[in-house]
């Protein structure tokens, strides 16, 4: 399912291949939490702003509109009109991080709605259920996600329970998908490194996952807190100990210069809320650093968010239009922030793929790594 085209020192340049699809990596995946995107953006919006891959949440599915929904209606791709591949995380991160009140045991999790409180549980054969109703082309698997700091004693625990409960989401992943009628029977579960910030543990758990022959891996709990330094010492640690011959995911990061620098030492596939999330509080990624459209000085701005940019936005918009829109509160503002920024990571990863087939990608991170995480 994954093609490895070109290397160009660690960074790689492939082709992965789904039942909706084949995704050029490396690549961004755009965050449609709830099955959209946040800042009014649609799956034709998406298509046209060079969207590969559209990420959903699990969670926050199960909780609305609930996943028998969704499966009555077709699954994902029908149910949000996105004909190209879905990945779903396992929404072990929002039970961990969203709930207050939880319960860990082997068996799962027993936590509290952040809607309304009522009791759920949720554990590896409950989580692969939701997912396989969803019919995402890669689901991810129920990991346990811990705090940064923790305890080494607890984190090695916590590895062994989660290399426990990767076996239990294989198992019944592949029984959910031999069923008839299930939506997307190719579904493919990618399993999840945790360990910390200990790279002992990091690197044991990803030799024991490893083992598994998953069709794919990722990087999970980092950009937690941690410093920039300290998460690039921990790929620089796994990334060694990651199957050459299967894609590798960095979740929930991050910035620009954190993906170039991640590509730089070997992953392939990204998410964050970071380029929708600040673009709705008018803060823009240009070729330059990102500015704040809220600033006065832009207010009689005639210049698109980015001379240089060539999304729709820009080539129509001006910055002083665009902000007055936020100052008024208008939800066009919104929208067209948002997809400014999505158009201008998707485009990043255009780049960064060419620069790695051309073999000069090491000159287009010291180009651009720091340049584009600069605040203008």
């Amino acid at each position: 399912m994954f093609n490895l085209l070109r290397r160009d020192g660690r960074a790689r340049r492939g082709e992965y291949t789904t039942a909706h699809g084949t995704v050029q990596t490396p690549v961004f995946m755009n965050v449609g939490t709830c099955a959209a995107i946040k800042g009014g953006l649609s799956a034709t919006d998406l298509e046209a702003i060079g969207c590969q891959v559209e990420l959903s949440n699990t969670y926050h599915l199960h909780l609305r509109p609930g996943e028998e929904t969704v499966r009555q209606l077709g699954g994902l791709h029908r149910f949000m009109r996105w004909e190209r591949p879905i990945l779903t995380d396992s929404g072990g991160f929002q039970v961990f991080s969203l709930s207050t009140l939880r319960k860990i045991t082997e068996e799962g999790v027993k936590f509290a709605s952040h809607i309304d409180g009522s009791h759920i549980f949720m554990g590896p054969e409950e989580s692969m259920a939701v997912q396989s109703a969803l019919g995402s082309d890669v689901a991810m698997a129920f990991d346990e996600c811990i705090a940064n700091p923790s305890p080494r004693d607890y984190v090695a625990r916590s590895c062994e329970r989660t290399t426990r409960w990767l076996v239990r989401c294989r198992d019944e992943l592949e029984r959910l998908n031999r069923l008839p009628g299930a939506v997307t029977p190719t579904q493919a579960l990618w399993g999840i490194n945790q360990g910390g910030t200990y790279p002992e543990l990091r690197v044991a758990h990803m030799r024991a996952i490893a083992a598994l022959e998953l069709p794919g891996y990722a990087i999970g709990g980092l950009a937690v807190g941690e410093s920039t330094e300290t998460m690039y010492n921990i790929i620089d640690a796994v990334e060694p100990h990651m199957p050459p011959d299967r894609p590798r995911y960095l979740m929930g990061v991050g910035t620009p210069g954190n993906i170039i620098e991640a590509v730089y030492r070997g992953i392939d596939f990204f998410d964050c809320v970071l380029p929708a999330r600040n673009a709705r509080h008018g803060h823009l990624y240009t070729r330059n650093g990102r500015i704040n459209l809220n600033n006065q000085k832009y207010g009689a701005d005639s210049a698109p968010i980015d001379p240089e940019c060539g999304c729709p936005v820009c080539r129509k918009f001006s910055r002083a239009y665009i902000r007055h829109l936020l100052k008024c509160g208008e939800v066009l503002g919104l929208r067209l922030c948002v997809a400014h920024n999505l158009w201008f990571y998707n485009n990043l990863m255009a780049e960064i793929r060419e620069a790695i087939e051309d073999g000069r990608f090491s000159e287009f991170r010291d180009t651009w790594s720091e340049r584009l995480d600069r605040r203008i």
